[in-house]
């Protein structure tokens, strides 16, 4: 289970309609709207600040939030709409979705990388370079992994990690079908330098021996 589902506060909105959702943004709030679940609809109101800085952030569309409303039992959302000002861009109304446990939806998941201290790779210089720091999978929403873990301990100079090579969590698969890479160690910038260096010279020395050759 993902270690920490962030938790999204909102409040019963008590009026429904255009005039209820301008007071709203009267008092400094942004109008929502909480559906599905087969469940009632649910209009609700949350902090423009905090709504603000949750979509700064980033990546507000693909983040499972713990939705908590006085008077009404705490639920998992994903939002599914974020509606704007066309002149300044900032958040008018959001429309959020519950979800069932076995709901399955899309997330980006942490990657851990392990073993870099004794990658034979590393210990020659080498330098890891993490190409995805997050995978985005497809999940079920009551057994959200925590991380995916990437082990590096017998990777050389040179190795390239793709998804395939990961283990990933039970019940859990990407959202791409092509095998994209996560990371990889390549040599340090002197080494290619000097392997670069190294094979103009092999390459000058064999085109001088053809020439030598034919004469």
């Amino acid at each position: 289970m993902a270690g920490e589902i962030p938790d999204l506060n909102a409040l019963e909105r008590t009026g429904t309609g255009k005039g209820a959702a301008r007071q709203a943004r009267r008092d400094g709030m942004v109008p929502g709207i909480v559906f599905g679940g087969d469940k009632e609809p649910l209009p609700i109101n949350l902090p423009f600040n905090a709504l603000l800085k949750r979509l700064k952030d980033g990546r507000f569309k693909a983040t499972l939030f713990n939705l908590k409303v006085d008077g009404h039992e705490d639920v998992r959302v994903i939002c599914r709409d974020v509606q704007r000002d066309v002149v300044k861009d900032l958040p008018t109304h959001v429309d959020f979705l519950r979800l069932r446990r076995t709901t399955k939806i899309n997330l980006y998941i942490p990657v851990e990388f392990v073993g870099e201290d004794v990658a034979p790779g590393i210990k020659k210089g080498g330098v890891l370079t993490v190409v995805r720091p997050e995978v985005e999978l497809i999940v079920t929403a009551g057994d959200i992994p925590e991380k995916i873990t990437v082990d590096l301990s017998t990777l050389k100079i040179g190795d390239i990690v793709h998804i395939s090579d990961v283990t990933l969590p039970e019940g859990t698969k990407p959202t791409i079908d092509r095998d994209f890479v996560i990371a990889n160690i390549s040599a340090p910038s002197g080494l290619a330098a000097q392997e670069a260096e190294e094979a103009e010279e092999a390459a000058a020395a064999a085109a001088e021996e053809a020439t030598t050759e034919e004469a």
